[in-house]
């Protein structure tokens, strides 16, 4: 029985997750393209979102390119190129820990101003506290791995998992691969699966709208007519463009003439 539910979760349920990830974006984005939005709530707040979301977007892209470079890369191309599975597996500890370290405290700086500001609590959906918890306790099995990957600095362990998730990927599922891995491990394999499954229905999808393009585009002037002038009761925590606009003189029109 334990064989078949590991063989369920580990074999089965990816292609279940990555199925639901690629067909239900495709489809949110057909039917939804009004809620295909990050919902940023800066207008309302901007203290704690500047270095909140630049330490949890730049923490968990690095984690992404982590991942994605150390799972899928074959083991033939890391032999070849004379990079050992020890230094690797001391790479990616080094890394993942410098990287996890900045999305942890960027998220829970989101998490923080989501919970309990009280205006931006009223604005948002039971979904969007819901994927921050959810990406909260993934990142905490994330860190949670580090102390237990100190203990098998050969790289075996990472050679299993590198195997692993290449047969999903070429449609030959292994599962029995990581039937002895820690525990620890296999939740943080299934909660990524599970993110993925619930990937279409949040407000992740904006992922898919990353603008790449402002890389390489040419600068941008914006120029106002009129300075923005503070507010009356001064609010710090308001964008400058938010104040209003000074009022203007009525512009005196000339008398008209009697008809004689």
């Amino acid at each position: 029985m334990e064989g078949f539910v590991h063989n369920a979760l580990f074999g089965v349920y990816p292609y279940i997750a990555i199925a639901v990830f690629l067909l239900g974006s495709l489809l949110r984005f057909d039917t939804d393209q009004y809620g295909w939005r990050s919902k940023s709530s800066q207008f309302l707040r901007r203290k704690q979102l500047v270095v909140g979301s630049i330490l949890f977007h730049v923490g968990i892209l690095g984690i992404l390119l982590g991942h994605g470079v150390g799972l899928l890369t074959p083991v033939a191309v890391f032999d070849a190129i004379g990079i050992s599975h020890g230094f690797k597996q001391g790479l990616a500890i080094v890394a993942g820990g410098i990287f996890g370290t900045m999305c942890m405290i960027g998220l829970l700086l989101l998490l923080h101003r989501r919970l309990f500001d009280p205006r931006i609590r009223k604005t948002s959906s039971g979904s969007d506290i819901a994927v921050l918890g959810l990406l909260f306790v993934q990142l905490s099995l994330g860190m949670a791995t580090i102390p237990l990957s100190l203990g098998h600095m050969d790289g075996h362990m990472m050679v299993q998992f590198m195997n692993y998730v290449q047969g999903i990927v070429i449609l030959a599922p292994s599962p029995e691969l990581i039937a002895d891995v820690p525990a620890v491990f296999k939740l943080h394999m299934f909660l990524g699966f599970t993110i993925l499954l619930v990937f279409p229905f949040t407000r992740l999808v904006h992922v898919w709208s990353a603008p790449l393009g402002y890389v390489g585009r040419s600068y941008q002037v914006v120029r106002t007519k009129v300075r923005a002038l503070p507010l009356p009761e001064a609010d710090d925590d308001l964008p400058p463009y938010v104040a209003p606009q000074p009022k203007r003189r009525p512009v005196p029109q000339p008398a008209q003439r009697e008809a004689a």
